[in-house]
């Protein structure tokens, strides 16, 4: 993968227009969808397969006048008058004939004194409730309806005497539309500020910003333009653009902040381009792989609108991570050298010195100190972070509902005033609703069955127990004595639950709990009972990817452990705030009570990609140090010394790899917390709690888990953190997220030396028995290779075709570097495996198209003779550019073929394997492995090969 990036990279810095343009026009066409196709949100909640679901669509087909959204007029009478007596009375029954004929979306307007329904008049009667109920859900409500509805609530309000109250309320009004502020920019102006400080260049500070907010605008564009085809909620866009700039500004650091180093350190910057993105930017595809799966993963709640939640997010993610690695570097080819940034301050030498001495940064200092003492660091987090989520215990979770909008907004002006005249539980009532086609009185059946709910703990009344007109469905409307966010009222719901079969024993009614206030908890319920699974489902993501990336056994158990910890420590921190009310003024909580329902399961989602990040960046790099430690090298062997030396070199790597990424790291989290930070003071109150858990885990995460206690538990594991047992390391496939393949062909840049189309020094390919073979193709050149196992001879043409890995050793063929460019190999060089004689004529018209630069055959020696001709007159009219290896048990068959399509024969080479693991070579596959980067290389100037083996 880094090869290809690589290469990506380098095509992006050549042609900078082309991509600039490129991505101008995604998001002109994004922008037009949304324009055109763009529907609106929705912020209709359901959840299919529950009883409330279900409740809600018999109630939307036989008894509509109930099924949709409603509102309500709240009036209360001035101090010392009754609500039931004119002019009150009077007036409100104007208002309520008024309401009726407002248009056709109205279905009903109910009067408080109307003699069918109960509890629309407070006891006191000093306030009256006119309920209006609509045809259709809240979005279904067109804006001029509700300006219509607040101006006939005006004109009432006129009418009424002086010192009474009135508000509009309902759930047509308890969703609001949340929409974008200043503040949020203010976390962009600080990311800025990081960036300039990161960089130490105002221009190139601004070109992760743009990146990003090009990434943000066709996401977001192409949300609104899916609206036509999908129910999207209005918190989606929001969170595709939270986690789109600050995923995007991160990515584009990342690979930025890798080239200016490298061009402050003399690399030209085309080449330093390229090794970015193959490098920094493979770590960078990586971590948006993983925020993708664990964003897709929130389907596991199977509710859609989360699902689609999640969709929109990752779709936001992939394009921030495209966008790295192509608009980044086409960026950098529009700055060339340019990027360098003003030069630090260089120390001035004490005097008596020639040289001033090196002074080690803050980042030296703070890594020498928690590995100084890594146990007592390691126990100080795990104690402090156990701490911070004592009140995560205090969470309650709940869909968003009236009571937490501002207190300035109508709807929760009127649901205040409804909890304190009426009760809380009046803003919530609960449905019972069943069919009853089979009753003789259904009246009476109705009023029995409500006089036996209205006996059940947590019902404060029943407000309606009626038949619908057609007397086949009944419903019983019931007012809890609790809020609708309240603990109490979902086990009120699963009280009344549990008095199902009794009821249906006693009454003959399969009744379901339903309402709006039912679907809420049953969401609720439904994201609470998916947490466990979506928790391990990501936990043990996050331990098979790093277990392949790391080849380590207790790198991906330690990075699981700190992402538990990142994860309950922001919980805390949410539950703090809107649990416990700390700082709840400050941060413009409307309310303190239940968050979100869905929050812990996106924070959990969110939050794993974004700590995989950082623990890739990090480990990586002290990884990288471990390896290449040349103490390391000698200190081999079992004795005391050498255990010693390989601990010491271990932890020299985890300072040292902490020092060089201590930078970018720092900065990532600084960006990612201010942008998150922004929306949560002025933030929409459903994505408020989010926000501040995102913030809060990602600053818990950046600076106390992955820049603490991560050094401080591998320094504590020493050499043993890069252990992983030899069974398990063969089965792990191979991905390359740290560009070791980019540095190896940088490496080996100048190898073989010549032109040969196949060079290959010190091969093995162990499972073949294939150990230190050197060979070499010239152009135009032939080789034949012979053994004495046909299986190792076709692993051997597999090897050269790019299809297999070898295990050691340098392999160059048509100038691409083995096995970082096996792609390209694979794509470009001809292979024949001979197997069946019938299909080799079309396998081989297959190898020569598009003019190979080398074709392989495997097996010339098991064609029939009229094959064989044949196969000598296709090479005979071939490319005479093109280059040939032959396989063969018998040499004198390969060399008559080569000699009757007038090619070079040179002397048969023997390929002398030694026993080794083998497997049927119609098994193998491309196993893990690399090639080492030994030096030998040698070719005849004649078309003749040498193989040793």
């Amino acid at each position: 993968m880094s090869t290809l990036l690589s290469s990506l990279g380098r095509w992006s810095f050549r042609h900078p227009w082309r991509v600039l343009v490129s991505w101008l026009l995604a998001l002109g066409l994004a922008g037009a969808g949304a324009l055109v196709l763009g529907a609106g949100t929705d912020n209709t909640f359901s959840i299919p397969g529950t009883e409330s679901q279900a409740g809600l669509e018999q109630l939307n087909r036989s008894f509509p006048q109930v099924s949709g959204t409603s509102a309500q007029i709240v009036v209360v009478a001035a101090d010392g008058d009754s609500i039931v007596d004119d002019p009150y009375r009077a007036d409100i029954e104007d208002a309520v004939e008024q309401l009726a004929d407002l248009d056709d979306s109205v279905l009903s307007a109910t009067s408080p004194f109307d003699e069918n329904v109960r509890g629309m008049v407070d006891d006191d009667e000093t306030a009256a409730i006119i309920r209006l109920q609509f045809d259709g859900q809240s979005s279904d409500i067109g804006d001029q309806t509700k300006d219509d509805l607040r101006a006939v609530v005006a004109d009432l309000s006129d009418e009424l005497p002086s010192g009474s109250e009135i508000a509009l309320g309902g759930d047509l009004f308890a969703t609001s539309i949340p929409g974008v502020t200043l503040t949020e920019a203010v976390g962009l102006l600080i990311a800025l500020l990081v960036l300039i400080v990161t960089f130490r260049s105002f221009v190139v500070a601004g070109l992760p910003l743009l990146t990003a907010v090009l990434g943000v605008g066709i996401s977001m564009a192409g949300i609104f333009a899916a609206t036509a085809f999908a129910t999207v909620s209005s918190t989606t866009p929001l969170l595709a653009l939270m986690l789109g700039l600050a995923v995007g500004i991160d990515y584009a650091l990342f690979i930025m902040a890798r080239h200016q180093d490298q061009v402050r350190a003399g690399t030209d910057p085309e080449e330093s381009a390229s090794r970015a993105v193959g490098t920094a930017g493979s770590a960078v595809v990586f971590a948006g792989v993983t925020v993708l799966i664990a964003l897709i993963g929130l389907g596991f709640a199977g509710i859609p609108f989360l699902t689609t939640m999640g969709v929109a997010a990752s779709v936001a993610v992939a394009i921030a991570v495209a966008i790295a690695v192509t608009l980044t570097p086409a960026l950098l080819g529009f700055m060339k050298g340019r990027v360098v940034g003003r030069p630090r301050r260089v120390p001035k030498a004490k005097k008596g010195q020639a040289t001033a001495a090196p002074r080690g940064g803050f980042s030296d200092r703070w890594v020498a100190g928690v590995t100084k003492r890594p146990i007592l660091v390691s126990l100080a987090v795990v104690i402090g972070l156990g701490i911070v989520a004592v009140p995560s215990l205090s969470l309650n979770l709940a869909l968003p509902n009236a009571g937490v909008l501002p207190k300035d907004s109508e709807a929760r002006q009127s649901y205040d005033l409804v909890a304190e005249e009426f009760g809380a539980g009046f803003n919530g009532p609960l449905i019972l609703t069943g069919t009853i086609v089979t009753s003789t009185d259904p009246l009476t059946l109705m009023q029995d069955l409500g006089d036996e709910v209205a006996r059940i703990d947590g019902v404060k009344e029943v407000a309606l127990a009626t038949p619908n007109e057609t007397a086949d469905t009944g419903i019983v409307q019931i007012v809890p004595e609790t809020a609708p966010d309240d603990p109490a009222t979902a086990e009120l719901v699963r009280e009344l639950r549990a008095h199902h079969d009794e009821w249906l024993d006693e009454f003959g009614v399969d009744l379901k709990v339903t309402g709006f206030t039912a679907v809420g908890i049953d969401i609720s319920d439904q994201l609470g009972h998916a947490l466990l699974p979506f928790g391990v489902f990501v936990i043990g993501l996050s331990l098979i990817l790093l277990t392949i990336v790391f080849r380590s056994l207790w790198v991906p158990v330690t990075a699981a452990a700190g992402y538990l910890l990142s994860i309950v420590a922001g919980f805390g921190v949410v539950g703090a705030v809107f649990a416990w009310g700390w700082f709840a003024d400050a941060l413009h909580v409307a309310k303190v009570g239940p968050i979100i329902s869905f929050m812990p399961i996106i924070l959990m989602g969110v939050l794993f990609g974004l700590a995989m990040d950082y623990q890739v960046f990090l480990v990586s790099r002290m990884r990288e140090d471990y390896v290449h430690d040349p103490a390391l090298r000698r200190a081999q062997g079992p004795g005391p010394e050498a255990r010693a030396d390989r601990r010491a070199a271990a932890l020299r790597a985890v300072r040292s790899g902490f020092t060089g990424s201590a930078k970018v790291v720092t900065a990532a989290g600084l960006i990612m917390f201010a942008v998150f930070v922004a929306f949560v003071p002025e933030g929409d109150s459903s994505l408020k709690p989010i926000a501040l858990g995102l913030a809060a885990g990602i600053a818990i995460d950046a600076f106390l888990v992955r820049m603490t206690l991560i050094p401080a538990l591998m320094a504590i594991l020493g050499e043993r953190a890069w252990q992983i047992p030899a069974w398990l390391e063969r089965i792990l496939p191979s991905v390359d997220i740290e560009g070791e393949a980019v540095e190896r062909e940088r490496h080996l840049a100048d190898w073989p030396g010549d032109d040969s189309v196949v060079a290959a020094d010190d091969l093995t390919i162990t499972d073949a028995g294939i150990h230190a073979l050197h060979l070499r193709v010239p152009p135009r050149g032939s080789a034949v290779v012979t053994g004495s196992s046909a299986g190792a001879l076709r692993v051997l043409a597999l090897t050269l075709a790019g299809r297999i890995t070898p295990d050691g050793g340098r392999l160059r063929v048509a100038g691409h570097l083995l096995p970082g460019r096996a792609a390209w190999v694979r794509a470009h060089v001809g292979a024949v495996i001979v197997s069946d004689a019938e299909g080799t004529a079309s396998e081989l018209t297959e190898a020569l198209r598009g003019r190979p630069p080398l074709l392989v055959i495997d097996g010339v020696d098991r064609l029939a003779r009229a094959e064989r001709d044949q196969l000598a007159a296709r090479l005979r009219d071939a490319d005479p550019t093109l280059a040939v290896v032959l396989t063969a048990l018998s040499p004198e068959t390969a060399l008559a073929v080569l000699e009757a399509a007038a090619r070079p024969t040179p002397a048969p080479t023997l390929i002398a394997e030694t026993p080794a693991y083998r497997r049927d070579p119609a098994l193998l596959t491309s196993a893990a492995g690399g090639l080492d980067a030994k030096s030998g290389s040698r070719r005849d100037d004649d078309t003749t090969t040498e193989v040793n083996a």
